[in-house]
């Protein structure tokens, strides 16, 4: 158990830093941002209380904002929403089971279409806050939502690899 934990946490700083170089190295375009964090907020194992959830994810989102984004308290707040939302998420998705048996979601045990509904859901939620209080005002809604969607598809595809990293198959 140890040993998975250490993995966990391992991976998951090694995944804060991929996203700090994501944001600072890998702007092509004003339409598209890349972002990893609402699913590795979403994995965070389920045996972590909602508590120390938004304790992580707020402490990930000021770790980014701090080295990368240069808003403080943007990657926060989008996150914050995320945790508190993951497990009424996880239960309305993929049942009970993963609380009640404290294992993580996997693509493996729970199939790539409801893993890959849970990341639209949850990745839209942080899109969706952190773009309209970044653009609070000053650009059109049809900009905000072509940021959005296009930011949506392209992070769909990085959180798929980041929830095969994150994820351990408790059966291992």
């Amino acid at each position: 158990m140890t040993g998975m934990k250490n993995r966990f946490v391992l991976t998951y700083v090694l995944l804060v830093i991929a996203q700090m170089l994501l944001c600072n190295y890998f702007h092509f375009t004003p339409y598209i941002m890349l972002t990893i964090l609402p699913i590795m907020v979403f994995c965070i194992p389920t045996r972590v209380s909602v508590f120390w959830t938004l304790i992580i994810a707020f402490v990930t989102g000021l770790a980014v904002d701090y080295f990368a984004e240069g808003i403080i308290g943007l990657n926060a707040a989008a996150l914050l929403p995320v945790a508190i939302l993951r497990r009424t998420l996880i239960e309305a998705i993929f049942g009970p089971e993963p609380f009640e048996q404290e294992e993580n979601i996997t693509v493996k045990k729970y199939g790539l279409a409801k893993v890959s509904l849970a990341i639209f859901i949850i990745t839209a939620i942080f899109l969706l806050i952190y773009n309209i209080a970044d653009c609070a005002g000053t650009r059109p809604f049809i900009f905000i939502l072509a940021k959005v969607c296009l930011s949506l598809l392209a992070s769909y595809i990085l959180s798929l690899l980041a929830i095969n990293l994150l994820s351990y198959d408790d059966r291992r």
